[in-house]
């Protein structure tokens, strides 16, 4: 058994705490508001995030971080990928022995183009952070906290960790890989996001299966071209945290990225449709984050750029999605002699 504190009572957050504490493990949830905290505590749900599921009794809520993490070997960090330094900030103070992080947070940080594990790296002082532990996949929370077939990947430097990792999480119920590449693992989950608002704005404009079949298939090809030119491995992106969360995040209506986007696509704005989410949009941020990456990378990402100016510039979707299909013929072979040049790779 470890004891491991979860940082983050969010539907995700929850629902990886259910499995942990499924698996027999002493498991602390910790979340800012005293009156979710009750709720977990007295009633065994989290309505707002995960309606209709019951947690386990063995699943006990906080909302003192030195009390969570006290004697903690794991901490698994379940945040949104803009209050990742803030809380970090908050977290570090009680620290007083080298612990494992997992996180589990997909996205980008613009400005400095950081991905969540460098910028755990940048708050964590050493001394008490043991390893670093991505996990990441095609994973729905609503399903999850139902118990059903789930199958992630978790990442890291030092393969011992991912492992240890992998055996705290695995179950019947919940299917764990291990893939050492950690910056693919991490792209694969934050860029998809991108793909999974335009999937859902193709939808919401009343395009058909073709239009998003295409918009799917060209965005994992503009996902590889920058993850590989950050380092990232190719073949990562045609696995679980690649093709696999791609597909889970464009094609369901428990994706918020998904709804987003279609609630775009009918022709509401971002504030508005924000505002309706009630929770975290990762993939809008994430586009802004890619967009400025790509532009200094020299990387071409047509649905990005298209996106970004959805969102941020105020272009007309229906607009946008028009100068996609404009855009100048190319081969599609060109792509993939490009990704298995990276892996020297002849044809």
């Amino acid at each position: 058994m470890e004891k491991v504190a979860v940082i983050g009572a969010g539907s995700w957050g929850t629902a990886l705490a259910l499995v942990l504490a499924d698996n027999g493990h002493d498991v602390r949830l910790w979340g800012r508001r005293q009156e979710q905290i009750n709720e977990i505590n007295s009633l065994h749900t989290n309505e707002k995030y995960l309606p209709g599921v019951s947690l386990p009794e063995e699943l006990r809520g906080f909302t003192d971080l030195q009390e969570t993490v006290s004697g903690a070997g794991m901490i698994l960090l379940v945040a949104p990928t803009k209050a990742i330094r803030e809380v970090l900030g908050d977290l570090v103070p009680h620290l007083d022995h080298p612990v494992t992080i997992v996180h589990a947070s997909k996205g980008i940080e613009p400005e400095t183009y950081k991905r969540v594990s460098e910028i755990i790296e940048e708050e964590v002082p050493a001394e008490v952070r043991k390893s670093i532990v991505v996990l990441s996949g095609p994973s729905h929370a609503e399903e999850v906290s139902l118990r059903q077939p789930t199958t992630v990947t978790v990442s890291s430097a030092d393969v011992e960790e991912a492992e240890i990792v992998q055996d705290l999480f695995i179950n019947q119920n919940f299917r764990v890989y291990t893939n050492p590449d950690i910056v693919g693992v991490e792209l694969g989950g934050a860029l998809k996001n991108i793909i999974a608002l335009g999937a859902g704005m193709s939808d919401g404009l009343g395009y058909g299966d073709n239009a998003k079949a295409a918009l799917i298939t060209r965005g994992l090809a503009e996902i590889a071209r920058l993850g590989t030119k950050m380092g990232a491995n190719p073949l990562t992106f045609a696995g679980l945290t690649g093709i696999g969360d791609l597909i889970v995040t464009c094609t369901s209506v428990h994706s918020r990225n998904w709804r987003a986007g279609n609630m775009l696509g009918k022709g509401e704005a971002l504030d508005a449709v924000l505002e309706k989410m009630g929770m975290v949009v990762e993939g809008v941020r994430t586009t802004k984050a890619a967009y400025q990456l790509a532009q200094k990378e020299n990387v071409e990402m047509p649905i990005t750029n298209v996106l970004h100016d959805v969102l941020f510039d105020g272009k007309n979707a229906k607009e946008a999605v028009d100068e996609l299909m404009r855009r100048s013929r190319t081969h599609e072979v060109e792509d993939v002699s490009s990704l298995l040049s990276n892996l020297n790779i002849t044809e």
